[in-house]
């Protein structure tokens, strides 16, 4: 049976933007938007057009710019946010305007300081307003993971007679647990009327830590696109990482999906958005992250220099890195010692080695990390024969 697509949405631009000291400028988002095409995104949201005369132009340049992948430009339910966002898209080969407005008991009364009945209203003009500007109309229920069930269902029906092509189920604040996530995904597949003429979609956000468990439990109730950003980044602790959703999918493959991302970019992305957002990657982030494939425990090190599975699921040149790291520490065993003195050019015998590995020790208590040039230095104070 063929893998379904889940497709993927990628809001680097926009809600990764959001984050406090991560403004980037036109040209930047031009060079992000043309490495999302090469990885295999299918939609960019390329930034919120109404929001100010510079993002305007960052949507529009980015909408001419894209020949594959749809251009999505963000709008609350607001006649005018509409209107500018779909003049940003006039350029773009496929355009998509995403609206919405907060369905939750919270948003509603404290935020909209309106009715469930006044929210439905606006809901259902929004989208016909977008829709009367293109085909392609997402819709989003703000604050989704903390809505009534029943409610939503009743605004994501009303969203599908409307016009909606896509529906966004976000857990804007990262509340949610992940079966209770799914769960909510499959209630409204099976609970909305025209469900199986739109695309249900996940947007979780990390405040609890649980962002891609999240959207993989809303692929496993039904959801068919992933809504998430380079690095994790976005608002608070962050969106969905892409690389960590895609990965998932990827390495699981009795699930039997598919996302069309070009898996061997993701590190080459990481890092350009990386330094373009000046946001550094955690070492130990999944995926991409400088440990992420690096082994310092002597334990880890022997099985991984034996058969790499042993403690690798993915092979690192899969995501883009070069190879997996033995890192010499006061952990590593005889085995990382004798595989990094051979990649330098010595090949010891059993003896010499273990005179290395005494003098190695004592080094190794002195310093978090022995390098290539500690190692050299070993060997020439402690004048071992080589055999090499």
């Amino acid at each position: 049976m063929s893998p379904e697509k889940v497709h993927i949405f990628d809001t680097t631009l926009r809600d990764g933007e959001q984050v406090p000291g991560c403004k980037l400028n036109r040209e930047e988002k031009l060079l992000i938007a043309r490495q999302l095409e090469l990885l295999g995104v299918d939609v960019i949201e390329a930034g919120f057009p109404v929001s100010s005369p510079g993002d305007f132009a960052a949507v529009a340049a980015i909408a001419a710019q894209t020949r594959e992948a749809t251009v999505c430009a963000l709008s609350r339910a607001v006649e005018n946010d509409i209107i500018t966002a779909a003049e940003a898209l006039k350029a773009a080969r496929y355009p998509r305007i995403h609206t919405g407005i907060g369905t939750s008991e919270s948003h509603i009364r404290f935020k909209l300081c309106s009715t469930p009945d006044q929210v439905l209203e606006r809901a259902v003009a929004a989208v016909r307003l977008a829709k009367s500007f293109v085909e392609d109309v997402e819709f989003y229920a703000e604050d989704a993971g903390r809505t009534d069930n029943e409610f939503l269902a009743r605004v994501c029906e009303a969203a599908i007679r409307a016009g909606a092509t896509v529906l966004n189920i976000p857990d804007t604040t990262g509340y949610c647990l992940p079966a209770e996530y799914g769960a909510k995904i499959k209630y409204l597949i099976d609970n909305v009327r025209g469900m199986e003429r739109v695309r249900l979609s996940t947007h979780c956000h990390n405040d609890l830590g649980m962002a891609t468990a999240n959207s993989i439990a809303g692929v496993l109730g039904g959801a068919r696109q992933v809504e998430c950003t380079i690095n994790g980044v976005g608002e608070r602790a962050g969106n969905t990482a892409l690389e960590e959703a895609v990965m998932v999918l990827r390495q699981h493959p009795y699930l039997n999906f598919s996302t069309g991302i070009n898996t061997q970019l993701l590190a080459e992305t990481s890092a350009m958005v990386s330094h373009l957002m000046s946001m550094p990657v955690q070492a130990n982030k999944a995926i991409v992250g400088a440990n992420a494939f690096a082994h310092s425990s002597g334990i880890h090190q022997d099985g991984v220099i034996k058969h790499r599975a042993t403690y690798e699921i993915i092979d690192p040149r899969e995501v883009g890195m070069p190879d997996s790291s033995i890192v010499l520490t006061a952990r590593s065993g005889r085995a990382a010692l004798a595989y990094r003195l051979q990649k330098i050019g010595y090949d010891f015998d059993r003896v010499a080695l273990n005179k290395a590995y005494s003098s190695f020790l004592v080094l190794a208590d002195c310093q978090k990390e022995v390098i290539d040039t500690d190692l050299h230095q070993l060997v020439e104070q402690a004048q071992l024969v080589t055999t090499s």
